[in-house]
């Protein structure tokens, strides 16, 4: 590493910028990182919560599954008796808006999940009672809804008809298309979906917007979508059902694979003026005996030692950016995609370093004794 030393010494400036450029990089690369992950939070933090294997939709249902399925709890308990599948219970989703009752009268968004009362999709509050059937009226909050000033106790009225909802518990983080979750009990939700007075009638009283599911490995589901007329999805695919998450998730890969890309062209563009700035050196060295391989050694351990250090002063730049961001924006730090985030930036930026230090294998060493003049 003798010339790698000498020019990390003696060529700090140029170092330094490159090092520069390349924490930059690495600080986008983080702060990308942390927004994707509270993107995808906030659009489907809900559903990874279910302690479900797969989902089953209406057949005829596409794209948005959850605004376009419906099924009954007939086919939820005929879900139940099939081969392979451990618990089967029916699930109601439906965006709603809500008015805190009192004087301030705030408006609310609301993402309700209709559940039956000790089911096993049911929540186990953090604070507050259970959902019951002794409570109808009874609901769940997340912590999103929380934050807008909603506590225990307090009455909601939702829909178009009005219904009455009174806050019992509270759960964690849980988010559907960038709304908070109410948990609510199926006959509850119905009314919600329906937005009707007084009694349902006895169809709507039979709804829900899909099959909860828990499979054994090896579940043959195309067998029960044929005979129950369902479309099932595991757990990830129905990711896709929420709204606008398809599209952000695409956009954040997109705008993380072009950052990553003109890392990678930086890089590579700084090392091959740097290759060619010191011809004379390498072909020096050639002259006294050193291998074509020991001086690509030496350049890439150069490379090397800039990437790596200029990406942990990014990161732990980003980490502490990240940190300070206002809790309104989408931000969840990870630390599987921060890591992923830079080991990206070091292996891209390599192998644009490794793609302009091929130069050296064409320098001869007859040019340091001035036979190329």
């Amino acid at each position: 590493m003798f010339l790698a030393l000498r020019d990390l010494r003696f060529a700090r400036g140029r170092f330094a910028l490159i090092g520069a450029v390349v924490g930059m990089i690495a600080v986008l690369g983080v702060i990308l990182s942390g927004l994707a992950s509270g993107l995808a939070d906030a659009g489907i933090s809900g559903l990874r919560a279910l302690p479900v294997s797969h989902l089953a939709f209406d057949r005829s249902a596409t794209g948005e599954l959850f605004s376009r399925s419906t099924v009954t709890t007939d086919t939820a308990a005929r879900w139940a008796s099939q081969p392979g599948v451990r618990k089967a219970e029916p699930l109601g989703q439906q965006m709603v808006h809500a008015q805190i009752d009192g004087p301030d009268g705030k408006q609310l968004a609301l993402a309700v999940f209709g559940v039956q009362p000790g089911g096993f999709i049911a929540p186990a509050p953090l604070s507050g009672r259970p959902l019951a059937d002794a409570t109808p009226n009874g609901v769940l909050i997340s912590e999103e809804i929380r934050k807008e000033g909603v506590k225990i106790g307090d009455r909601l009225t939702a829909g178009q008809a009005g219904t009455e909802l009174t806050v019992i518990g509270t759960i964690g983080h849980a988010s559907f298309g960038h709304v908070g979750i109410v948990y609510a009990p199926l006959p509850l939700w119905q009314k919600l979906h329906y937005g009707l007075p007084g009694p349902l009638p006895d169809a709507a009283a039979h709804q829900a917007t899909a099959v909860a599911l828990q499979l054994a490995p090896g579940a043959d589901t195309d067998r029960a979508d044929k005979a129950l007329g369902t479309h099932t999805v595991d757990k990830t695919g129905s990711y896709g059902a929420s709204p606008g998450y398809t599209a952000e998730s695409s956009t954040m890969t997109l705008i993380r694979a072009f950052l990553y890309a003109i890392s990678a062209l930086v890089v590579g563009s700084f090392f091959t003026v740097w290759t060619i700035q010191r011809r004379q050196e390498i072909a020096l060295l050639k002259a006294i005996g050193a291998s074509t391989g020991y001086i690509l050694r030496d350049a890439l351990t150069q490379a090397a030692a800039v990437l790596l250090t200029a990406t942990a002063a990014g990161t732990a730049v980003g980490l502490a950016l990240g940190g300070a961001m206002n809790e309104s924006a989408p931000f969840s730090l990870q630390a599987d995609q921060v890591t992923l985030a830079a080991l990206l930036l070091i292996v891209l930026g390599l192998a644009g370093a490794a793609v302009a230090i091929r130069r050296i294998t064409e320098i001869q060493a007859l040019s340091a004794l001035g036979a190329n003049r």
